[in-house]
């Protein structure tokens, strides 16, 4: 049963100048955030420092007078758009006499929400004790907040009246579950190789469209919200190409910028599918105004996952929003062809642009294939089928002994058939 609404007051401050990213930027974004943890907005402010102060980030000035309107307006919680020190959440806390969350924290609120395997809800956990771990205090300020609401939701909500010996054993024990996972995870995958399929990840900033493109795609029905972190556990469906090749499409967590390492660090187990695709769709809202710094923030997270130099396709989403709008449509559209040579422009919604996609899809992954002779002796007819419809058969030649085919096919099939001792001509 879904607890009763909190209502907060968010506080978004512009520390020096992060490029491309205005504060309004940052304030809208954490607005959507705290409506995407089921809280309600009271109030807001924003500001800008050129440093944080080390004490309570803010100067004692703003944040008395931040205090003052927070219990004029009976606020349950204050959301910060900014990460907060140990030091500077609980100085806050005592000068406010109220809870204090900051931007990592309600991520992983909503990371808590979202969580339903057992791997999500594992790595949830971990991520939140290991922000939890350096902020225990003696005053056990962050324990106190067993009451519920943001910041206390999730698997991990539970174990926060332990101390710190115990975290940590707590932390070394879904660590190694964790571990667990990633190896049966591995299994599987090596299960999969006994037929082989090329696998395409939906990858982009959280609530552009990729949910939405993925049922599209794969005629599914999986949730599609407009809410940020919809999709936390990725989701895998088969699918056949218009060449008639067979692919897996994955749906992916949303990306976010500036999202803290340790987050990527607890969700490399789910990430590991991403890592292990041959081909990525980088999907792209047309309607954001920050559209090209949402662009810029996933490959800073694909540069850190090491697969920024992996086969990309950019798909700008919801054209739909622009159509027929002509004094907003042809500038944009010009706009964006410049700034996304290549790009497909599409609508996940309509399906307006989805056969241009797959016909990208189709040539990217034919850059993949390789050309292949080989002889199948009767007792290993049973990788023809393989073969087929992993591939393109140019020649086939039956013979007494097997049959010869020659044909084009992914390299990650050639080298399961190499382990298997085909014989393979030029």
């Amino acid at each position: 049963m879904e607890s009763i609404m909190e209502k907060a007051l968010l506080v978004t401050c512009g520390v020096g100048k992060e490029k491309g990213w205005e504060i309004e930027d940052k304030a809208n974004e954490l607005r959507s955030l705290v409506l995407s943890s089921r809280a309600k907005v009271l109030d807001e402010t924003t500001l800008s420092r050129d440093n944080p102060t080390p004490n309570l980030f803010l100067g004692k000035g703003k944040a008395e007078e931040i205090g003052q309107r927070s219990q004029e307006k009976k606020a349950d919680v204050i959301i910060f758009g900014n990460d907060l020190t140990s030091t500077q959440q609980r100085n806050l806390e005592e000068l406010w006499a109220m809870k204090v969350i900051d931007r990592t924290q309600l991520i992983l609120d909503i990371f808590a929400q979202r969580a339903k395997s057992t791997e999500g809800k594992c790595q949830v956990e971990l991520a939140q004790l290991l922000y939890l771990l350096p902020r225990l205090s003696g005053k056990g300020i962050l324990l106190s907040r067993l009451g519920g609401g943001i910041g206390t939701r999730g698997p991990g909500e539970q174990k926060l009246e332990v101390d710190r010996r115990r975290i940590r054993s707590r932390i070394a024990k879904l660590e190694t579950e964790l571990e667990s996972l990633r190896d049966r995870r591995a299994t599987a995958r090596k299960k999969r190789l006994k037929l082989p399929l090329s696998t395409v990840a939906i990858v982009g900033y959280t609530n552009v469209g990729k949910s939405s493109l993925f049922n599209r795609l794969t005629d599914s029905h999986e949730i599609a919200e407009g809410r940020l972190f919809s999709t936390l556990d990725p989701v895998a469906r088969k699918c056949i190409l218009p060449n008639h090749q067979r692919v897996i499409f994955l749906d992916t967590v949303g990306f976010l910028h500036n999202l803290p390492h340790h987050l990527i660090e607890s969700f490399q187990a789910t990430l590991e599918e991403v890592v292990e695709a041959d081909c990525l769709l980088h999907v792209l809202d047309l309607t954001h105004a920050r559209i090209r710094e949402q662009s810029d923030a996933v490959y800073e997270v694909l540069r850190e996952l090491k697969i920024h130099n992996k086969p990309i396709i950019t798909c700008i989403n919801k054209i739909d929003q622009i159509a027929g709008k002509s004094d907003l449509e042809e500038p944009l559209l010009r706009r964006l062809k410049k700034d996304f040579p290549g790009a497909i422009f599409l609508s996940a919604n309509t399906g307006e642009g989805i056969s241009r996609l797959l016909d990208r899809i189709v040539a990217t992954l034919q850059d993949l294939m390789t050309k292949i002779g080989v002889f199948l002796p009767h007792d290993k007819l049973r990788y023809m089928d393989l073969i087929y419809s992993q591939g393109v058969v140019t020649k086939r030649e039956d013979r007494p002994d097997g049959v010869y085919l020659e044909a084009e096919l992914p390299t990650k099939v050639k080298e399961m058939l190499r382990g298997v001792s085909f014989t393979f001509s030029t």
